[in-house]
């Protein structure tokens, strides 16, 4: 088996002298060695304390956590709420609940059957797009071009419009440039500032979520006061909400508000993981061969259904493990609202608490061979090997991401669709490292050429 690559962890010092060498302000390399050894304990030193939680009971507690005394982090909010306000991905209490409670319906499995087909003609026309590629033998970014194809899903599935669009490209542009800047991490703050201190955001990034809004207002416009039917989309079911227990409805502020977190996190995420599943499929030629021979004794060359995405289970093993290894969502911050404790362990106000799920994916009590890449850990004859609670890329308890039977869906159609037609050549793959920004992303941009499959099975 083959380990890809990572951050070798060092001791805390040794850590931190890395990432300041490196200049990349980078979380991951900060880890030191016994975060993966670990249930709890210190991260480094820092004015407000930061404790890393790995044990699964541990982490259940604080992520279910019924009485909010762990809410997000005041860090994570602050960067975040010029974007998505108070949306569900920031708020806590009684008003995420409220969130939760109308957003639910509109990610239904029916619902996400219905959106499969705007799925597929994002897929299409990328196919097409890639076609042009490979004929001119082109470099490309790998990253961008999963940012794209998944960015289109989101504008289609969402707002029934194709990335094409004037509105949706000028709402991709202004996302790239918010998590190209607002992903940086201040180490002088993270480590010297107080708790609950205000974040001031730097003139580009607050820019850049104005744009944001104002575009996802024309986009959420579009779908105002033209009744029930017209559209059938993610939107629509979201604009047409009501919670059943007050009968309230989304404010249009609110409605940008979460229509801003389905962008970032429904295209932001994805794109992430795919990048990792292709880039690993392209440096592991075995893992590629026997995907491609699932597909091709499934579906030959004919279109993939939504049902035949949820069959494909090699596929969604090559999924699940990429998830494991690179998390889209490298930690999930919380903060202390009050004093209490963590299992044995006094934690004060304002003490950061960090779940990292690529520490837990990785930690040694709770994988064999962590870090090496293997799909088929997650076989049902290899089931009992599972530990509950240490495989969370999508979170856990009530706050686990409300997308990520959507997410599954549409990166199982892409890794079939898009695997079997095309070979994929890394450029310099021995350069490509993680990093930990607004998602696990390669350090620098992953530039490959593409060439259409050697094989007589083709879509």
């Amino acid at each position: 088996m083959i380990e890809p690559p990572r951050p070798i962890p060092l001791s805390p010092i040794l850590a931190l002298i890395r990432t300041l060498v490196q200049g990349d302000r980078d979380l991951l390399s900060l880890v030191p060695a016994e975060a993966y050894r670990i249930d709890i304990g210190s991260l480094g030193y820092s004015r407000r304390s930061i404790l890393i939680v790995n044990a699964p009971e541990l982490t259940r507690s604080i992520l279910t956590d019924p009485l909010d005394v762990f809410p997000k982090n005041d860090l994570m909010v602050g960067a975040l709420e010029p974007l998505v306000g108070d949306s569900m991905f920031v708020s806590s209490g009684d008003r995420w609940r409220q969130q939760r409670r109308m957003i639910d319906p509109a990610f239904s499995q029916i619902r996400i059957g219905r959106a499969f087909t705007q799925m597929t003609a994002a897929v299409d026309a990328y196919e097409a797009h890639l076609d042009g590629i490979a004929e001119r033998n082109e470099p490309f970014s790998l990253d961008l071009a999963m940012s794209h194809l998944t960015a289109d899903i989101i504008t289609r599935t969402v707002f029934s419009t194709s990335l094409e669009s004037q509105v949706a490209r000028e709402v991709f542009g202004a996302f790239t440039e918010f998590e190209r800047s607002v992903a940086q991490v201040q180490l002088r703050r993270l480590i010297f500032d107080p708790a609950f201190k205000k974040i001031p955001q730097v003139p580009s990034v607050l820019e850049a979520c104005s744009d944001i809004r104002a575009q996802l207002g024309q986009l959420l416009d579009t779908h105002a006061g033209v009744g029930p039917g017209k559209f059938n989309d993610i939107a629509s079911a979201i604009v047409e909400a009501r919670d059943v227990e007050s009968g309230a409805q989304f404010s249009r502020e609110e409605l940008i508000d979460q229509l801003g977190v389905m962008f970032l996190a429904g295209h932001e995420t994805t794109a992430s993981a795919l990048t990792w599943a292709f880039y690993i499929l392209a440096t592991q030629p075995e893992m590629l061969r026997r995907l491609r021979a699932e597909v091709d004794e499934q579906a030959g060359t004919d279109a993939i259904s939504f049902e035949l995405t949820r069959q494909l289970g090699f596929v969604r093993n090559v999924f699940r493990e990429t998830l494991r290894l690179y998390p889209p969502i490298t930690f999930i911050p919380r903060v202390a609202a009050e004093s209490s404790r963590i299992g044995r362990v006094k934690v004060k106000r304002g003490a950061m608490i960090m779940i990292s799920p690529w520490v837990i994916h990785r930690h040694e009590k709770f994988w064999q061979a962590p870090h090496a890449f293997d799909p088929d850990r997650f076989s049902p004859q290899r089931e009992h090997e599972l530990i509950s609670g240490t495989y969370i890329p999508f979170g856990q308890g009530p706050r686990v991401c409300v997308g990520a039977a959507f997410a599954t869906t549409e990166s199982t159609l892409i890794l079939a669709r898009l695997a079997r037609r095309f070979d994929f050549h890394v450029e310099a793959p021995e350069r490509v490292r993680p990093t930990a920004r607004l998602t696990t992303r390669p350090a620098e941009q992953i530039m490959c050429r593409i060439s259409r499959r050697r094989s007589t099975r083709t879509s």
